[in-house]
């Protein structure tokens, strides 16, 4: 552990490579206030999309406690990070020469293999303690729940204490004084006066006194009425007449859509509008391969039982009836790289049943794997293929609801752009827009959007959709096909994703550098490519009625036209259910419109107050006017 602070935990840690990284956990306890987790993901976002910034190598933002972690190579992330959301951050002291330093840095890995970093989560952060002193009143708007960015939350600083009776100043006890001499005795002075003065003009003090009062009443009237307008912390639930049919009152549920597009780009930027208009359509892909590995000579089994291996990749609906595209090499990979996986997942089965020694699992596969074919139940034959697509969040090995089975119908060589057109077996599906003549260049910076997992457990691993900036390196050649590198990837499976242009259309597909030892998915496909595969396969890039709406709905949202967002929104919501997205945005747009009304309401009561007491005020200063000239006429 490298240091604390209220809400968390810094800690070194040791990734599947061998590096360092640091690590910022959010306790569980933060993390399920609301506001924190998305405080935490923003501002970690927000850091790495800043030039110069710091960029997380891992995250995973939707953990009990959500952490991310950083290359220790370019400093203490983890540690930037909790000082970027306004914490006290306290190195944890260590024991160097006999005296005692903060930890500054990770340390250096000591030989032998890693040791694991990570134990069970303990509570290190307490509920806060109530500070002595009057509460002071904060100013401003309530903030609405999909508004919660990156920065500083507020604190409320406590206030001064008062000082105590015995500090106050002592009064001087009261002396007598001496009594005073009697006056001498004057002679000439009469016993009554001699000239009686006139009496002076009688006082209109009851008047003065009612004027004084009725401006105080006016006056202390107007100030508690707009302390109390003002100090209000939340309006009076609102229900949006045009939202009386999707949300009843503001208590309703939130939905939790697997993607929060506000959270993963700077709030109502195009950045999240694009993300808002092609997250829908993102499909997991898992397709798993079965069939038997045989002696490619005389067609016997190497091995009597079939072998299955799966592979999972991202996907996008390009039409309302389930047309999707996706990388080529996932659902139906060449005959080489087939027969590869095959011999692979037989070393693993026979490493299980001890029948291979452990570590030879390369070697096996080096020496049989031109001697074998992977073959269906008949030699000759095509191995079986099960496919299935899944939306928002997806689960490996699910061959049931919410999975939607599907089939390949179209699917290219590896050298002819190594994409595969599939049909899932359902329709009224979000789609998105292809860009086949979106710009593509070296150094622009572009927004990729695939599946992704941080679960460690490959056969039961939860995806959910996640979006990264990137920025194009370079470009390379995979025959006639032009591919551009790029400088970071969202994970195994995110070949076959999306690369986003300012609108929220396709620019490219997420691609797999064949180059790089690791085959990571750090390259696109330009969008020009599927239209070719869609053009051969006679399918067309189209919209549903439903997705035009859902696209007005979203103009009308980001444009601040709460009352026709809510409308266009819950009616894409309702004609297209598998749209969590419709769903959350029309909650959102409804919430903003009730905090809009409470706030015209509010203003307009402050309105009539204030033109109350200036009406008081000037009928005291007309009497006041009148009293003065009658006065000056006498």
């Amino acid at each position: 552990m490298l240091g604390t602070c209220p809400v968390g935990k810094a800690w070194a840690a040791i990734d599947e490579q061998g590096r360092f990284v640091t690590v910022a956990v959010l306790d569980a306890v933060a993390a399920n206030t609301p506001g924190w987790r998305e405080a935490f993901s923003g501002t970690a976002n927000a850091m790495s999309q800043r030039p110069g910034g710091q960029a997380f190598t891992y995250a995973d933002f939707f953990a009990d406690e959500p952490w991310a972690a950083y290359p220790a190579e370019v400093g203490p992330g983890a540690e930037k990070l909790f000082r970027a959301l306004g914490q006290e951050y306290h190195p944890v002291p260590t024991e160097k020469n006999g005296s005692t330093e903060p930890v500054s840095e990770v340390p250096r890995q000591a030989s032998g293999p890693p040791h694991p970093v990570s134990g069970p989560p303990q509570q290190v952060s307490a509920p806060p303690q109530p500070v002595s002193g009057v509460p002071q009143p904060t100013s401003g708007a309530p903030l609405a729940p999909w508004a919660l960015h990156a920065g500083e939350l507020p604190t409320v600083p406590p206030a001064p204490n008062p000082p105590s009776a015995a500090d106050a100043p002592q009064s001087p006890a009261p002396v007598s004084a001496a009594p005073a001499d009697p006056p001498s005795y004057d002679p000439f002075r009469a016993p009554v006066r001699r000239i009686k003065p006139s009496e002076p003009p009688r006082r209109r003090t009851g008047l003065w006194a009612g004027l004084a009062a009725l401006a105080l009443v006016a006056a202390v009237g107007s100030g508690a009425a707009i302390w109390g307008i003002a100090g209000t912390d939340e309006p009076d639930p609102y229900v949006p007449p045009t939202a009386a049919a999707a949300t009843a009152s503001a208590t309703v549920a939130p939905i939790d859509p697997a993607l929060k597009p506000w959270a993963q780009a700077p709030l109502y930027s195009p950045e999240e509008k694009a993300l808002a208009v092609a997250a829908p359509s993102l499909v997991f892909v898992e397709a798993v391969f079965t069939g038997y590995v045989r002696d490619a000579r005389t067609n016997a089994l190497v091995y009597p039982e079939p072998v299955s291996f799966i592979r999972r990749c991202s996907g996008f609906l390009v039409t309302p009836d389930g047309h999707a595209v996706t990388n080529g090499s996932c659902v139906k990979p060449a005959e080489g790289h087939a027969r590869w996986l095959a011999v692979d997942a037989l070393a693993r089965v026979l490493l299980q049943k001890k029948q291979l020694p452990g570590g030879q699992i390369s070697a096996y596969v080096e020496a049989n794997l031109g001697k074998v074919r992977f073959t269906g139940v008949e030699p000759g034959t095509e191995p079986t293929t099960a496919l299935y697509g899944q939306l928002n969040r997806a689960k490996g090995n699910a061959v049931e609801e919410p999975a939607i089975k599907a089939e390949v119908v179209r699917s290219l060589p590896e050298d002819s752009g190594n994409t595969a057109l599939i049909k899932l077996a359902r329709g009224n599906l979000p789609a998105v827009e292809l860009n086949p003549s979106a710009s593509l260049a070296e150094g622009a910076t572009v927004r990729i959007l695939a599946f992704a997992t941080s679960d460690a457990v490959f056969r039961n691993a939860a995806y959910r959709p996640q979006s990264r900036l990137v920025t194009i390196t370079g470009t390379s050649q995979r025959g006639p096909i032009s591919i551009y590198l790029v400088n970071e990837d969202l994970g195994a499976a995110s070949h076959g994703g999306i690369a986003l242009d300012s609108a929220g259309e396709v620019a490219g597909l997420v691609y797999q550098d064949q180059a790089r030892p690791d085959r990571a998915n750090r390259a696109i496909l330009p969008a020009s490519t599927i239209s070719a595969l869609l053009s051969e396969a006679g399918v067309a890039n189209t919209l549903g009625d439903t997705d035009k709406v859902y696209r007005s709905g979203l103009d009308a949202y980001f444009r601040g036209d709460s009352s026709g967002a809510v409308t266009q929104l819950g009616k894409a919501a309702a004609e297209t259910p598998d749209n969590v997205l419709a769903q959350a945005y029309r909650q959102n747009a409804a919430e903003r419109q009730r905090l809009e009304s409470a706030s015209r309401e509010q203003s307009d009561t402050l309105v009539l107050v204030l033109v109350g007491c200036s009406g008081v005020l000037l009928i005291a200063l007309a009497i006041l006017v009148v009293l003065l000239i009658r006065r000056r006429g006498r």
